[in-house]
């Protein structure tokens, strides 16, 4: 969603709406004691069939909508009463139904700076994507939940799960790569980890959000059967396994529709195929119409009353909505606040516990530090054996870029490349965790000399270079909502900083900062290269234990490193007309809400996202999907597939190395000829913890709908006889173990 301060402007209306509405700021959270609904023996689709039946037309109404936010839409006075999140709805506390309160948490929770609180820094959701690990995506999503509780929230605006279709996407860092399985098994788990903590979860941005670039007007062509076995796939599993309470809708059109009022995504896919039971809320001006929205399965509009307040109300008593139309909509909303506790259990502002998200957000990185080149085993770093190490790179001295847009963390201390007291984040801003790596590297090596030097004058830095026994340069490529990359090309001169430096010195490292997949002209010239993606709030110190061997790196790519630009499905992004963009003209929200002229971009890939294109079409690429190096060695033996319900693929891993790991061993599929897929798709994988010389057997049960596609004629997934060929190990280009076996 896009900006969104604090309507601070509100509180003339303080003593006004106090004064008018007493009850609402000391009963938000509802007090209804011998309520019926209150039971909590019933199930959540009773309690709320019974709070639906005492509720006002009006009450329904304002359950429909959010109260306004500057810039976006009007603002109603009640927003005065909002935690200072993204969104607020009023409850109605005469039947004890709190108030919800929205906030922006990709990967952290957004404006604590700006509303004098804390909030840790996880790495980015495609950072964490990395390391494959549900139990980790678990943690990831209820350290966010227990920081909203800490401040008051009751929902987590995060979820991304767009597919790379386009890595240049300014949202990548948000979302969880190019692959749906991986994508929407780690987006559930994430999501379970939320609402265990009672707190309201959700998935967006449905659907095929994949660019930036126009988004409130580009119209997104392509046929049911990709759709479904790619973007939707994602979702599809995410909703099921996750069950989350909301699914946001997306800016853009799909098929001529916008997603917001898009029957067959919000009702014949979303609610009836996959049986839905929670609510669709409207991405940030995402809402365009009334009765179309709400006929099509739009529940609820964020962050104003433009569609679903006053004109809600009129179409209802003209007719145009009908009023069961409207229960539904409030029936999926408060029933998803009782399946999540959020009524039961409400958040009760307290003391963040820093320390302990530091530790996680440590850990998680860990795991998702990608270890993509190790020549001459360069890395780890023997301390002991070093005396001169060059750090080399853009700010490296005293922090690490994160992601901006929504999803943007305040630092603590604020910007860490601005004066002390000067460092306030903006819409948009390069703002830099006090995550130095300098120190980090510094604290690992005390006995050794360790220089920096941004970069800036690339003679300078190869000069260093060449007078230590190590240069290790950081390097970074800044994404945020709102913008898509001009290209996958490192910013600000870094490739010819990066070439000057490994020429002066062959033990040059490289430690990539970046939102997703950059180009590497220089990848030939450097001896390591180690993928950090956005660190979260102890990045460096994580970067750090990965250099110098406190940790044996285990992370794998969730999504390609292609080789040039040119090697993509589509050589630029479709860029709107004039007449399709705003360019913050006064009252914009005016022109988005009354909806844009449409552009056309067509995804005539289809099938083939990701490494699913790069096999189809023969085009090597720098790093595959699934790939990641470690300090260990693995071998693959003795495969065995039992087919059935559940295919069950039995097999031997061992670490052949000298140090304990933890190996991601990957499991593909190669589908009949007759179902015209891409060569082969990740249907599961196994993440195996090894001691040196440790064998491992390890199973693997594959879910039917991973080696489905989508019939579109019968509008249901088929898993079509014939030939099955089963693919192991560790990345998707290097699979060891085959066997094929015949399916009915």
């Amino acid at each position: 969603m896009p900006r969104c301060p604090r309507p601070m402007s509100l509180l003339v209306f303080t003593i006004l709406i106090a004064s008018l509405t007493p009850s609402l700021s000391t009963a938000q959270s509802g007090s209804s004691d011998k309520a019926p609904w209150m039971n909590t023996s019933l199930s959540p689709d009773e309690r709320a069939a019974m709070v639906v039946k005492e509720m006002t037309l009006d009450e329904k109404i304002s359950m429909l909508h959010g109260t306004g936010m500057e810039g976006l839409s009007p603002i109603s006075p009640l927003a005065i009463y909002s935690d200072g999140g993204a969104g607020y709805v009023v409850g109605v506390p005469r039947l004890g139904i709190p108030a919800i309160q929205m906030a922006d948490s990709a990967y952290g929770v957004r404006n604590s700076g700006e509303n004098g609180r804390y909030s840790t820094a996880l790495p980015s959701d495609l950072g964490a994507t990395a390391s494959w690990d549900l139990d980790a995506a678990h943690e990831y999503g209820a350290l966010i939940a227990r920081e909203l509780r800490a401040q008051g929230y009751n929902m987590s605006i995060g979820g991304g799960v767009d597919l790379a279709r386009e890595p240049r996407n300014g949202r990548t860092f948000e979302y969880m790569g190019e692959d749906p399985v991986l994508a929407g098994k780690m987006i559930a788990s994430l999501i379970r980890g939320v609402q265990g903590e009672h707190v309201m979860g959700d998935i967006k941005h449905y659907a095929l959000n994949d660019q930036e670039s126009g988004r409130n007007a580009v119209n997104v062509n392509i046929d049911k059967r990709s759709m479904r076995e790619s973007d939707l796939l994602a979702f599809e599993i995410g909703v099921r396994d996750g069950d989350p309470a909301g699914v946001m809708c997306s800016y853009n059109r799909v098929n001529g529709d916008y997603a917001c009022e898009n029957k067959y995504l919000l009702t014949d896919v979303l609610k009836k195929d996959w049986n839905f039971k929670g609510f669709v809320l409207s991405d940030w001006q995402g809402t365009h119409s009334t009765a179309k929205a709400s006929a099509a399965g739009l529940d609820h509009e964020e962050p104003g009353e433009i569609f679903f307040g006053d004109a809600m109300k009129e179409a209802v008593q003209s007719g145009r909505v009908p009023m069961a139309e409207v229960d539904d909509h409030v029936r999926r909303i408060v029933r998803s606040m009782f399946a999540c506790g959020v009524i039961d259990d409400p958040p009760l502002k307290g003391v963040v516990d820093v320390m302990g998200g530091f530790e996680i957000s440590r850990k998680i990185e860990e795991q998702s530090i990608v270890l993509l080149k190790n020549e001459r085993a360069q890395l780890p770093l023997d301390a002991s054996k070093i005396h001169s190490i060059a750090v080399i790179g853009p700010h490296a001295d005293v922090g690490m870029i994160s992601g901006g847009g929504s999803a943007q963390v305040d630092p603590p201390g604020g910007n860490a490349i601005m004066p002390p007291g000067k460092g306030q984040t903006h819409w948009q801003d390069h703002i830099w965790f006090p995550t130095s790596p300098l120190k980090a590297i510094r604290a690992k090596a005390p006995g050794a000399k360790v220089e920096f030097l941004s970069g800036e004058d690339s003679s300078a830095a190869a000069a260093l270079a060449k007078t230590s026994d190590v240069a290790i340069v950081f390097a970074y490529q800044w994404e945020s909502e709102g913008m898509d990359l001009p290209s996958l090309s490192l910013p600000e001169h870094q490739d010819e900083l990066i070439s000057a430096v490994a020429t002066a010195n062959p033990h040059t490292i490289v430690v990539l900062e970046t939102g997703g997949p950059v180009t590497m002209p220089w990848v030939d010239q450097v001896s390591a290269i180690a993928e950090a993606w956005y660190a979260g709030s102890q990045g460096h110190k994580a970067v750090a234990n990965v250099l110098f061997g406190d940790v044996n790196p285990s992370a794998k790519l969730p999504i390609t490193f292609p080789k040039s630009e040119a090697d993509l499905p589509h050589r630029t992004i479709v860029q709107p007309p004039r007449e399709s963009t705003t360019n913050g003209e006064p009252d914009a929200w005016k022109k988005i809400a009354s909806g844009l002229p449409a552009f056309q971009t067509t995804y005539d890939e289809g099938l083939k996202v990701g490494y699913k294109w790069y096999d189809a079409e023969k085009k090597p690429v720098l790093f595959p999907f699934g790939f990641g190096l470690s300090y260990s060695t693995y071998g693959y033996s003795n495969l065995k597939v039992t087919p059935g319900g559940k295919v069950r693929l039995t097999f031997t891993v061992t670490n052949t190395g000298k140090r304990a790991g933890a190996e991601i061993a990957e499991v593909y599929a190669t589908l009949p000829a007759t179902t015209a897929e891409p060569p082969k798709r990740l249907v599961g994988w196994s993440k195996i913890k090894l001691n040196p010389g440790e064998s491992r057997e390890v199973v693997v049960e594959i879910d039917p709908l991973y080696l489905s596609i989508f019939n579109v004629d019968q509008n249901a997934w088929q898993v079509v006889p014939g030939a099955y060929t089963f693919l192991v190990g560790g990345s998707s280009q290097s699979l060891p173990l085959k066997q094929s076996v015949s399916m009915k």
